[in-house]
């Protein structure tokens, strides 16, 4: 089992609380309403009807859902127009800017690497989720790690539920995640904590019974103050091109730089069998850093069951020497602190 020092004193702010992101999330009668009828008209026309919205149009409307200005009529039919329409490079590129402005950024850790984000909102059903051991190994290496996504998903492990039987705790500071950094541990902060409205809008998939756009958003976002590696998934293939173009023409640079590839069950863990492709984005090119393995019958070792002790137990051990990291994975992560070098250098 991995275990944690005591957190020192939280000098650096602290994330918002569940409580409060339910707070900031109510609707406040005395907001001014934002006039949503226009845009629904536009984006509500089906997928060969509708029209996109400008960058500056998409932020003004995220920005306004965001901030509960928007009923919750209304808040529906967007969400579902863009669900059915899909959405275009400006519009994930408008409602990145309002979703990054919707919370304070995060400091950069020091050091010789730029920290390395990894999204984890899916978990999983079929595979283990080797997430964690993606975020061990990283944070062994002396790389900044934060993990940021779900805590919980019915039917799934979470990579939250694995590191917990890893024995490593929430950050719930700013604090906490520089000192989780220098003491090469990676950090782990619940949507709740690090952006709460967004949560909020993760959270209307109970009441709307399907994703929307801010499920995309969360894993593109790039919540440090300084130049990050964002470790990006997609699941549908239209995504590839789309989350492409975007890191090309409307991501800023000084950001950093994306590994894009298909998920393995949504999540951006190399598949252990078979190595996925990787395109990496940097400065405004795009580069295929990994081709995708062929199929084969070899198969790496991997957990015997999926549950989050199987799981923690076979992780500990891989990181023990005991069993072979899989490939694609060991693989994964020498491009990471490459990149992830680079960005200081």
């Amino acid at each position: 089992m991995l275990h944690l020092h005591k957190w020192p004193p939280k000098t650096h702010r602290a994330l918002t609380t569940p409580a409060q992101a339910l707070y900031a999330c109510a609707m406040d009668k005395n907001t001014e309403r934002f006039a949503a009828a226009p845009f629904i008209k536009e984006i509500g026309r089906g997928v060969k009807g509708a029209r996109s919205m400008s960058r500056e149009d998409a932020r003004a409307l995220y920005a306004a859902m965001l901030g509960g200005r928007v009923s919750d009529l209304e808040l529906g039919a967007i969400l579902l127009a863009m669900r059915i329409k899909g959405e275009s490079v400006d519009e994930l590129a408008g409602f990145m800017d309002a979703a990054e402005s919707s919370f304070a950024p995060l400091p950069s850790p020091p050091g010789e690497f730029a920290p390395v984000l990894i999204p984890s909102y899916n978990g999983a059903r079929k595979l283990a989720n080797l997430t964690p051991l993606l975020a061990l190994l990283l944070a062994r290496e002396g790389v900044p790690t934060l993990v940021h996504g779900v805590r919980h998903d019915p039917g799934r492990i979470t990579t939250s539920e694995i590191l917990a039987e890893l024995g490593l705790a929430e950050a719930g500071s700013s604090s906490d995640i520089l000192d989780a950094a220098a003491n090469r541990r990676p950090a782990f902060i619940p949507i709740e904590h690090l952006a709460p409205s967004l949560a909020h809008m993760l959270s209307l998939r109970r009441i709307l019974g399907v994703r929307n756009s801010t499920h995309t958003l969360v894993k593109i976002l790039q919540p440090f103050e300084g130049p990050a590696l964002r470790l990006v998934s997609y699941t549908h293939p239209e995504y590839l091109e789309t989350l492409g173009e975007y890191f090309i023409t409307a991501a800023p640079p000084q950001r950093g730089d994306a590994f894009l590839m298909r998920g393995t069950e949504g999540e951006t863990v190399a598949n252990p069998h078979r190595a996925p492709r990787i395109d990496w984005f940097h400065g405004g090119l795009r580069t295929l850093l990994v081709e995708r393995d062929a199929p084969t019958d070899l198969l790496a070792e991997v957990p015997d069951a999926r549950d989050a002790a199987t799981t923690a137990a076979w992780i500990a051990a891989a990181l023990r020497g005991e069993v072979p990291i899989p490939a694609p994975i060991a693989a994964q992560v020498a491009h990471c602190l490459q990149v992830a070098r680079a960005l200081r250098s």
